[in-house]
């Protein structure tokens, strides 16, 4: 029964082959019956993961710290540190074993443990967390031998109809297999991270499936499964996937040692084509990514990119919007080029683009403490590299909020990550110390500009 629809698509095969012709009705004999994935999953189980992720946390309400309090309405434990933990799958990726999850499985956690199909448990530490693509990846501590993993298949070659399976720790019940087709490709408007380029699958996946493997029909790693779209919070045949192209990007940063995931910058501000904007400029369709501004002495300046220009294409692969550019670009390997086909004025033209990284100056970071406004925020020098990873255009000096902690003043006050401080008391904030310096000076009042989203915010808040 569970390969039934199988079967059918078989028969319905046979019959399109034999059409015109009397039928035979018989009993299928057992070779006909014995249609099964199991040797795709032996090969492929073992090096599918569950991922255990706990971190401490300590409940705010001063109510709790009442014991009056906690008996009346029954509050075991008071108000000390309590463990939040939460369960995900992931993919053994190198034999050395390292791990490749999606980061809301393990954020924020003090302790992380990877299960192995064979019921063992490692440690496994955090190498390398890129929130722009969800992507983590993990190593396995004390470990002393070769692991299963997976090869990575070329996800730019999927077809929507092409079977897959899905593998990863649903609900927590265990390593669980299930089967479906590629239901649509280059999904953008999911809104799950500023990398927008999904597989869509109906495999079944259900939470617990974070982080696990999406494989095709020979054993290999299409993507990695991160979200799923349902109304009732269970599989309605509707799940999202990373390709495994940028799966690579990421994992080869992590094998070089790197912090933070080195990909190419183009300098340039991209904006949809609307049904507006192709019908000013006589475009045959609104697709493609059309370039707003270009940043001075970036790759784009030095390829010949103007303003106006619509890029259709990355290396002969199509561009439909911003988004699909974004993952064409971030998917080309650092060095050499890659050529841009693109709309100027009407006519075909093709450039080639260096694949270089954006240029970093340091960052200073630091966290403000002292009696200010900005208390608890999180600051650093910006340059055309981290301006580029908080997705900031046009901009590439000044400082920057990366972080605000919960329940600080700056975050009741409403500081939010990527704003530019640009002004206090009407001084001019040009590097994190500048701020620094100001923070510590007592003022009855302060008066701030900040610029968020490419708008000037003033404001006034009392010392």
């Amino acid at each position: 029964m569970r390969f039934k629809p199988l079967f059918i698509a078989v028969l319905a095969t046979v019959a399109f082959a034999t059409a015109g012709f009397a039928q035979e009705r018989r009993v299928p004999n057992a070779g006909e019956l014995r249609l099964s994935y199991a040797p795709v999953v032996q090969r492929v189980a073992p090096a599918v993961v569950n991922v255990y992720a706990a971190k401490t946390v300590r409940n705010q309400n001063p109510l709790f710290d009442d014991p009056i309090f906690r008996r009346f309405f029954g509050v075991p434990g008071g108000g000390g540190p309590q463990v939040q933990r939460s369960l995900g799958s992931g993919v053994i990726a190198d034999a050395s074993g390292l791990v490749v999850t999606n980061v809301h499985v393990i954020e924020g956690a003090d302790d992380i443990k990877v299960s192995l199909a064979d019921k063992r448990e490692f440690e496994a530490t955090v190498v390398l967390k890129d929130p722009r693509t969800d992507l983590a990846v993990l190593r396995l501590k004390d470990s002393h031998e070769k692991f299963p993993f997976l090869d990575f298949a070329n996800s730019d070659a999927l077809e929507v109809g092409d079977i897959v399976l899905a593998i990863g720790n649903p609900f927590g019940v265990g390593q669980t297999v299930t089967h479906g087709i590629v239901s649509a490709l280059a999904r953008t408007q999911i809104g799950i991270s500023d990398y927008q380029f999904f597989i869509q699958t109906d495999a079944a996946i259900n939470p617990g499936n974070s982080g696990g493997a999406l494989v095709d029909l020979t054993g290999r790693l299409v993507g990695v499964n991160t979200a799923i779209f349902s109304r009732s919070g269970g599989s309605q045949g509707v799940g999202f996937a990373i390709p495994a192209n940028m799966v690579q990007v990421v994992l080869t940063s992590a094998r070089s040692g790197g912090s933070a995931v080195k990909r190419p910058w183009l300098g340039a501000k991209l904006q949809a084509v609307t049904p507006e904007i192709a019908d000013s400029m006589n475009l045959k369709r609104p697709a493609g990514a059309l370039i707003a501004s270009v940043a001075a002495n970036s790759p784009a300046a030095q390829a010949g990119l103007k303003a106006g220009d619509v890029i259709v294409s990355v290396d002969g692969q199509p561009v439909d919007d911003a988004n699909a550019f974004d993952y064409r670009f971030a998917t080309r390997p650092l060095g050499g080029s890659a050529k841009l086909g693109a709309l100027r004025a009407g006519k075909d033209i093709t450039v080639a683009v260096a694949l270089q990284t954006a240029p970093e100056t340091p960052r200073d970071e630091i966290t403000i403490r002292s009696r200010s406004p900005f208390s608890g925020a999180k600051v650093a020098n910006l340059s055309p590299a981290l301006a580029d990873e908080l997705q900031l255009q046009n901009l590439d000096s000044g400082v920057v909020i990366l972080d605000v902690d919960s329940g600080s003043y700056a975050s009741n006050l409403g500081f939010q990550r990527g704003d530019i401080v640009d002004q206090v008391n009407g001084e001019r904030i040009a590097k994190t110390r500048d701020l620094d310096r100001v923070s510590k000076m007592p003022n009855a009042s302060w008066r701030i500009e900040l610029i968020r989203g490419g708008q000037k915010i003033s404001a006034v808040f009392n010392g």
